[in-house]
């Protein structure tokens, strides 16, 4: 069953550098990402509409062969080095949801 992570980010970046790291070290685990963890990505930052309540400044939305996918791609060294530079650059919300 697909699951799928989904990153929302509420407030601006607040250390550019920091967010830089972060996006240059998934860039190059890109592929290492979808070779072990199944990863795909659905949305980046795209255009977004809320229909109710207000919208996040910025939403991720990735997927996954299964929920234990995602949480080794989470949970792994190489995701958590770089989570390290997201979350000194911008505060986040990371929901892990399971599809249908």
């Amino acid at each position: 069953m697909p699951a799928y992570m989904i990153f929302t980010r509420d407030g601006p970046v607040f250390d550019q550098a920091e967010m830089d790291t972060y996006s240059s070290s998934n860039r190059s685990q890109a592929s290492n990402f979808v070779q072990k963890y199944g990863l795909k990505p659905l949305a980046v930052y795209g255009a977004m509409e809320a229909f109710e309540g207000e919208a996040p400044d910025g939403i991720i939305i990735l997927e996954f062969p299964s929920a234990d996918d995602a949480r080794a791609w989470y949970n792994s060294p190489e995701y958590q080095a770089a989570a390290e530079h997201r979350k000194k650059a911008a505060n986040y919300r990371a929901v892990l949801v399971e599809g249908i």
